[in-house]
């Protein structure tokens, strides 16, 4: 199987993909059209909550829920949703679909949005393993492969970082993070300090919690201090990195070990289903493949013409 076949198959059955809602069709939910008008040469427009469920897939999955909370970014969607309608209906009633190029977007458009479909509600769907029979086949993978369950020894720390700004010299920072210390050492809370004080975003707001970590994971001064504290609520003294003074403190600590069946069992139960999926669509994909017939000159010449006609593009 030549080069252009595996990229081909990448690109339309090994990427995942997610459908409108988990097909849950939101214009029933609705009273009526989120947006509508009549227009002149065109007629009436409307925009469904199903043609926004839709549109709002193209968001990634992790900023969705701040954009849905946006009124006035979802009132855009929207308007922009019925703006695109209109001229696409006015492109229609200028026969614009008739033309070649167009018919051929037309056409991959719908293709991809039905493939798409294909895999997600049919063939992903039939080669999905169900839960008992998935969990079997994730024992037999941990059984399989103990060594790679291994884990070395983690600690879990929190830590305090004060860092040096336009507004704090390197000497002013580090007379703040030994204050602090010092309300630590004299039973502040920790948590209410590292929210006040912390220049560490994505800890302060947990209380300066990083989580567990293997040696090796943190810039090397924070690294071996952390390994350093032996007793839990054990305080370091400032350690000084390129980010600033830090003061940590040791909350757990985990030895090494073989991690148990039951701490990897979601993971693996999902890695047996995502890769039982996929071994449908690569078994689809040869399916389909030995179907086709690829006429190479033809390729070959359309690739020459559209060289010359980008080339020619280029010409001021």
């Amino acid at each position: 199987m030549n080069s252009f076949f595996q990229n081909a198959r990448c690109r339309v059955l090994r990427a995942g993909f997610v459908l409108v809602v988990s097909g849950l069709s939101l214009a029933a939910q609705a009273a009526g059209p989120l947006a509508h008008g009549k227009v002149p040469g065109v007629g009436d427009i409307q925009v469904s909550a199903d043609d926004v469920a839709a549109d709002i897939q193209r968001i990634p999955v992790e900023v969705r829920p701040q954009v849905l909370t946006q009124t006035k970014t979802m009132n855009q969607l929207v308007t922009n949703l019925y703006t695109r309608r209109v001229l696409a209906e006015r492109a229609h009633v200028e026969g614009l679909d008739k033309r070649p190029d167009v018919a051929a977007a037309l056409a991959l458009a719908r293709d991809k949005v039905l493939s798409d479909a294909l895999l997600a509600y049919v063939v992903d769907k039939g080669n999905t393993p169900p839960d008992d029979k998935a969990l079997a086949m994730a024992q037999t993978m941990y059984k399989a492969d103990a060594k790679s369950f291994q884990m070395p020894e983690q600690v879990r720390i929190r830590h305090i970082l004060i860092a040096p700004g336009k507004d704090k010299d390197d000497a002013a920072a580090e007379k703040e993070a030994r204050d602090l210390l010092a309300q630590l050492r004299s039973g502040g809370d920790f948590a209410a300090l590292a929210k006040a004080h912390s220049a560490d975003p994505g800890s302060a707001s947990k209380g300066g919690d990083l989580g567990f970590f293997a040696q090796g994971r943190m810039v090397p001064e924070f690294d071996t201090a952390a390994f350093q504290l032996q007793k839990v609520g054990d305080f370091s003294d400032l350690v000084k990195t390129q980010f600033g003074y830090h003061i940590l403190q040791l909350q757990e600590r985990k030895p090494a070990g073989q991690q148990s069946f039951d701490e990897v069992k979601e993971a693996l139960v999902a890695k047996v289903k995502q890769s039982e999926v996929q071994k449908g669509r690569n078994e689809l994909a040869e399916q389909l493949e030995a179907t086709m017939k690829l006429d190479e000159p033809a390729v070959k010449a359309t690739i020459e013409k559209l060289t010359q006609q980008s080339a020619a593009a280029k010409k001021p």
